[in-house]
């Protein structure tokens, strides 16, 4: 299969802190980098249901470039991760950063998630 990037940058709203979302996707990974909340949330499922469908690898979703997230977008990654396991494949979320992670945990939604931990540093 021959190895594509793609590169989709959504305007359709500003996010929390006015900034809009990039999504790109190269292979098995999806990058997503701006404010991820309720006005990129159709974007990114639509990103992720695409490869989902499409592809027959596991997928991850980086978020080293998501400073925000609200509730609604910890939904969107939640429900991908079981719609994936009902496909057969895997969805891993990475690069949680400080705000993401406490997003995550208040809202009770990462024990639906694969997050994989950050790297060491020596």
């Amino acid at each position: 299969m021959s190895h594509t990037t793609s590169r989709r940058s959504l305007s359709r709203g500003a996010g929390i802190g006015g900034r809009t979302m990039d999504i790109v996707y190269d292979g098995q990974t999806l990058w997503l980098r701006g404010d991820f909340d309720v006005r990129s949330t159709m974007d990114v499922r639509s990103a992720i249901h695409e490869h989902v469908e499409g592809f027959e690898r596991d997928l991850t979703v980086d978020l080293t470039g998501v400073d925000t997230i609200d509730i609604t977008a910890a939904r969107v990654l939640a429900y991908a991760t079981i719609e994936s396991g009902r496909a057969g494949r895997h969805l891993r979320v990475r690069g949680c950063g400080p705000a993401v992670r406490r997003i995550l945990q208040v809202s009770r939604l990462a024990r639906f998630l694969e997050v994989e931990r950050a790297a060491a540093t020596a």
